[in-house]
């Protein structure tokens, strides 16, 4: 792993081509007084992967919280998120898992996006990208024995995941990520469903009743699983909320369903020794 190498551009104030219209009248801005913010880069089986990274200003041992980005990458959603982390204590580093597929800011619509980058992006490559970062944090000074992974919609799934991948990980907190696919892309053969009897790791999982590409059947499938497991893991409903109702700059927000799962998000990571 490398991160000498020069500095990517950082995610700027920009938004996914895809992901447009911005609804510019909900969009948070989180600032960086008091942090400190920047890029790096690290390099995994000779691929540069951009990392963004931030952390209150002047302090180290602080807890780590990886952000596992949605489908539309490392943009300035994701970089927001990062900072409301890094406001609460953590280092907070969003990596850009979809390099080596291409630019998924560029893509317009979310189909497009789907075939050419995300069915494409196998999950051993990102379980290796997310240990890489892990890596990162340790050499930068920070105490990955507090580690948390939080992530969304794709990254939601990525994060039920690399829970049971690395036993390491304290705590993990996955907004509507999804549980059960069939058939599976071609690098992408495990599913939540597949791990939840198994995983040690407490997973918190964040979704909307009226999510239609989760059915609330597959959440209850889900809670089963878990059910006939050790780990100690919940899902959380919300009524009335559909699919990416974190996503504060999309139609999609739902305010008090954001606002509740990023305090339970907090908690969660303090209960289980990630904070």
């Amino acid at each position: 792993m490398n991160d000498n190498a020069s500095a990517p551009q950082a995610p700027g104030n920009g938004f996914a081509a895809a992901a447009q219209p911005v609804a510019a009248q909900s969009v948070i801005h989180t600032d960086t007084d008091g942090l400190a913010a920047g890029m790096a880069t690290l390099t995994v089986d000779g691929q540069d992967i951009p990392l963004y990274h931030v952390r209150p200003a002047g302090q180290d041992k602080l807890p780590v919280m990886i952000v596992v980005s949605e489908i539309f990458g490392l943009h300035e959603h994701i970089a927001d998120v990062a900072r409301r982390f890094a406001k609460q204590g953590y280092l907070a580093l969003a990596p850009d898992l979809f390099v080596r597929q291409g630019d998924p800011s560029t893509i317009p619509d979310i189909n497009t996006l789907m075939a050419r980058i995300i069915r494409k992006v196998p999950d051993a490559h990102v379980m290796g990208d997310l240990d890489a970062c892990v890596a990162w944090a340790a050499k930068n000074g920070a105490d990955v024995d507090r580690l948390g992974v939080n992530g969304f919609c794709w990254g939601g799934r990525i994060t039920w995941l690399y829970a049971a991948h690395n036993p390491r990980v304290k705590a993990a907190v996955a907004w509507y990520g999804k549980l059960v696919a069939d058939p599976n892309p071609p690098g992408q053969p495990t599913h939540p469903i597949h791990i939840a009897s198994s995983l040690t790791v407490p997973v918190l999982g964040l979704y909307g009743a009226k999510d239609t590409g989760i059915p609330v059947a597959t959440v209850e499938q889900m809670i089963a699983a878990l059910g006939a497991g050790t780990s100690d893991s919940a899902i959380v409903v919300y009524p009335d909320a559909g699919h990416a109702f974190n996503a504060d700059y999309r139609p999609t927000y739902n305010a008090k369903a954001a606002r509740d799962g990023f305090a339970r998000a907090l908690a969660w990571f303090r209960e289980h020794g990630a904070g």
